[in-house]
């Protein structure tokens, strides 16, 4: 496995329709491999994320089974006259020192989701989730299949009567709309979703399902930036 990083120029014109499209953005990403990785299935895949830190610092990262060569993001949406374009490292080294009960601050890219049936006999329907307090429910829900737990705070540092009693911020909410071709029949068809970021700590309840989820993803719509979680040392 590796875990990548390159730096977006956002003045260039080809880093504005990456960014306008995750449709677009996901073509790229893929493209970095000469061979296709798996889309689906159980294994490790390809995932990936933006992280808009500021107007000028916008990060993609990337997990792969695979290094991939970004060749062509530099072209496009890049500095192709720095001498070094992205970073590339092994990310499987990282995944082995995870341990039980470790600490770590992490981010979370994803598209909190429900299903929903208005009307008795109405097949579900999948729905996004609105509001940050059912955002942070969608998550909680999943930490401990997905191998860790979010720290909660100390009761002293609650301010607000119920949403706030854990080391998590939910944030960045963007509401997507583009059209995807279906490879089959050709017919076009419009994907809507909402994606939100999680900024947190957590600790490590079980090592072997976090490594999974840091390769495999968590939630829906990974094709489209959503469902890569990283972890960083709690300075």
């Amino acid at each position: 496995m590796y875990l990548t990083r390159f730096r977006i120029n956002t003045a260039r014109m080809g880093a504005r329709r990456l960014l306008s499209s995750p449709q677009v953005m996901h073509a790229a990403v893929m493209s970095s491999f000469p061979t296709a990785p798996p889309a689906a299935g159980e294994g490790p895949r390809v995932l990936w994320r933006v992280d808009h830190n500021s107007a000028s610092q916008v990060l993609l990262y990337i997990v792969s089974p695979d290094r991939p060569d970004l060749t062509h993001l530099v072209e496009q949406a890049g500095w192709p006259t720095a001498e070094e374009g992205w970073q590339t490292r092994p990310y499987t080294p990282f995944l082995s020192r995870l341990e039980n009960d470790g600490i770590w601050a992490f981010r979370l890219t994803a598209n909190p989701v429900h299903s929903i049936r208005r009307t008795d006999g109405e097949p579900t329907k999948r729905t996004a989730h609105l509001t940050s307090r059912h955002q942070t429910q969608w998550l909680l829900k999943r930490q401990k299949d997905a191998g860790f737990r979010i720290l909660e705070k100390p009761e002293e540092q609650r301010r607000l009567p119920e949403g706030d009693a854990h080391e998590l911020i939910v944030h960045g909410r963007r509401d997507l709309a583009f059209g995807k071709t279906e490879q089959t029949s050709g017919r076009k068809n419009r994907v809507t979703l909402t994606a939100v970021t999680f900024d947190g700590r957590l600790q490590v309840t079980d090592p072997d399902a976090l490594r999974r989820t840091l390769v495999v993803g968590l939630g829906k719509a990974k094709a489209y930036g959503c469902g890569l979680m990283t972890l960083a040392p709690v300075g």
